[in-house]
């Protein structure tokens, strides 16, 4: 497992590189919305892998609360805070966008609200596991997590049935979109991918080790008083 990290955050670095470069130079200049179009190249799969961590979120809390796992709780917790780091990318990329185009920085677009309460609901999740002293943290953080799931799909589907400001699905939802951009878009999803697993994996480490620090810092104060005796 020491050589694979090494390995896994030098792939990382050259698709992150790769991917800038093919956003910024190779992918052609949208003809209606001009070079601001390439920020999508990051806002949009940074939603994609904000959906994907998420979504590991709500499948390792089902399985803490059915088996009080505690490595499925530590993946829970490094999965939502990487993935509230990529959501808050996506609102603020967003606007970034929406500006030049839209010609205002924030509207209450269904899409939009919607992502942002998907956002206020995993920091709030955050903020219960980080300032929480009952010993159900857990469990409730778990609880939350698998309610706050449930607004993904309203997100995903929100411009499929309702009339919105974003624009209409490329893929799947009769849209239309060049082979080289569908094409850099995938490129910058594989890279944020790679850097959203190896954050996690070193986030996951370091959860594990203050664990254990924690269950020995425990066990002795429990062993030091009776060894005064």
């Amino acid at each position: 497992m020491k050589r694979v990290f090494p390995l896994l955050g030098g792939l990382t670095a050259v698709l992150l590189s790769y991917a800038l470069y093919q956003a910024l130079v190779v992918a052609p200049t949208d003809q209606l919305q001009g070079d601001v179009y390439r920020i999508i190249y990051y806002h949009v799969p940074s939603a994609w892998t904000a959906f994907v961590l998420f979504f590991v979120n709500f499948v390792a809390s089902i399985v803490y609360l059915i088996r009080r796992s505690a490595k499925a709780d530590m993946i829970a917790l490094v999965t939502a805070e990487v993935g509230v780091v990529f959501c808050t990318v996506v609102l603020v990329t967003g606007p970034i966008w929406a500006r030049p185009v839209w010609g205002i920085w924030w509207t209450w677009d269904l899409r939009l609200t919607l992502t942002l309460v998907m956002w206020l609901i995993y920091v709030s999740y955050l903020m219960l596991r980080r300032f929480s002293s009952s010993g159900q943290t857990p469990v409730m953080a778990a609880v939350l997590a698998v309610f706050g799931a449930l607004d993904m799909p309203l997100v995903y589907f929100s411009i499929w049935y309702f009339r919105t400001q974003h624009p209409s699905p490329v893929i799947g939802g009769g849209g239309s979109i060049d082979p080289v951009m569908l094409r850099v878009w995938m490129i910058n999803w594989a890279a944020f991918l790679c850097f959203a697993l190896m954050v996690c994996w070193s986030r996951y480490r370091l959860e594990r080790l203050q664990r254990e620090v924690e269950e020995m810092q425990a066990l002795e104060s429990m062993i030091e008083p009776r060894s005064a005796r």
